[in-house]
């Protein structure tokens, strides 16, 4: 006797679950390990708190967003940051860490997506955007862990 329509139906449809549920495993155990080794390695983690909503709410990065898991991976950080015993520093999402010099402190009026190298008129300091965001944040974390102002070294 032949199966039916339906049982071939239920058959695929729980194969179709069964390889979603090890992705989601395959996920959660890459965000446990990844949020771990930075936790245990690492005396002082910086983040920034990004407006997650307002990314889902832009129809071409919603899916790709809703996959990383931003939330569950800070909410990992911060609790093995604690019991590892290291330091978690959330940079305010409206800090304007890409406009300002990580050489002099300055905050530029305007930068446009489209500019690949920082250029500060104030010290004469040239630097891919990219160099000068992680360069910037990482002065703002020792200006959050030591409690100074923010000024760069020069």
């Amino acid at each position: 006797m032949k199966p039916s329509f339906r049982s071939n139906w239920k058959k695929a449809q729980l194969k179709i679950a069964q390889l979603h549920n090890k992705a989601a495993n395959i996920r959660k155990d890459t965000l446990h390990k990844l949020t771990t080794y930075l936790a245990k390695n690492h005396s002082q983690i910086v983040i920034e708190d990004l407006n997650v909503s307002g990314m889902m709410a832009e129809p071409k990065l919603a899916k790709a967003v809703g996959d990383m898991g931003f939330y569950e991976f800070r909410r990992q950080l911060e609790y093995k940051c604690k019991l590892y015993g290291s330091e978690l520093i959330i940079v305010d999402r409206w800090f304007p860490s890409s406009k300002t010099c990580s050489r002099c402190g300055q905050v530029k009026e305007s930068l446009l997506l489209s500019e690949r190298v920082f250029n500060c008129e104030h010290c004469n300091f040239s630097c891919d955007c990219s160099a000068t965001l992680a360069r910037t944040r990482f002065e703002c974390s020792i200006k959050f862990s030591y409690g100074g102002q923010f000024a760069p070294q020069r």
